[in-house]
């Protein structure tokens, strides 16, 4: 039996940046509303989190700082997946030895790899440390899937303890049961699917809405996970408004914007991204009650 990292909330951090890189003080600014509102983990130097464009020396810092702020208060789960087997395996044991709880890795972008090249990729990385590993699969950014079948001999590896299933067919989260067994834990990716993935009998979800809103993310999963449908369906509706306007343009970019519209500015995205069109910043003000 798998023992899941945990059930219920997960916030993909955004990196806040200042002129001089990572802006540590915001940071902490933005750890302390997670820990007060009680989330299961955090994700740092994810997706959400700008990996893509932050240095070695920048993610092993974040994650650094989280495991030293966060003192044990909250699972941390290292973002150190890549297109690089071997990168991404040194990325894994310098997580662990900075004091991670768990790996988030996802699929291998631009190579294009088989299912057995995923296979053999996610192989090498499980057996790089000792951390619990979820899988990662969004294909809208890396163009590769995680096919069902090759996660089900994937959950046998004793490393690989669930998957962060970003993949929007609800369909999904049945399928890995049926192959996976149904104490393989799936979280939603999805902030827009949240409780119907949780229906389907997955164990919460890693969000960008919970940047924002992390006690009202918290709430329903913890209604989600009591059974309590008909309440975590009026949590999920309210809050749908301003879930569609975080991804009316490419995450991270929408919930900046909007984190500094509620008085917590991490700084801008990095380019190639860009600072949030007019229109946009103008719904976000309209849905946070700040124009």
């Amino acid at each position: 039996m798998k023992t899941p990292i945990f059930r219920g909330t997960c916030t993909a951090l955004v990196t806040p940046f200042g002129a001089g890189g990572v802006d540590f003080a915001a940071l902490d600014r933005l750890l302390e509303t997670q820990l007060e509102a009680g989330v299961e983990a955090l994700v740092v130097g994810g997706t959400t989190g700008e990996a893509a464009t932050l240095s070695h020396e920048e993610l092993l810092a974040l994650i650094a700082h989280c495991v030293r702020f966060c003192g044990g208060k909250t699972k941390l789960i290292a973002g150190t997946g890549g297109n690089d087997t071997r990168r991404a395996a040194e990325n894994a044991r310098a997580a662990a030895a900075l004091g991670a709880d768990a790996l988030l890795c996802v699929t291998p972008y631009y190579n294009r790899c088989t299912q057995e090249g995923l296979l053999a990729h996610y192989e090498t990385l499980a057996a790089a440390t000792e951390l619990p590993l979820l899988l990662y699969n969004v294909p809208s950014r890396t163009n590769v899937r995680i096919e069902a079948e090759t996660c089900a001999a994937l959950a046998q590896l004793p490393t690989v303890a669930g998957i962060k299933e970003a993949d929007p067919d609800v369909g999904r989260v049945l399928k890995l049961h049926a192959l996976c067994g149904e104490d393989f834990p799936v979280y939603s990716g999805c902030d827009d699917r949240i409780l119907p993935f949780m229906a389907c009998g997955a164990l919460g979800v890693v969000s960008v809405l919970s940047n924002l809103r992390p006690r009202a993310v918290k709430e329903l999963t913890d209604a989600a996970l009591r059974g309590e449908y008909a309440r975590a369906l009026t949590l999920q509706r309210a809050q749908q408004p301003l879930i569609e306007a975080l991804f009316a343009a490419v995450n991270p970019i929408p919930v900046k914007a909007a984190l500094a519209l509620a008085g917590l500015d991490c700084g801008p995205c990095r380019l190639p991204l860009t600072p949030a069109a007019p229109d946009l910043n103008a719904r976000l003000r309209e849905l946070l009650g700040t124009a």
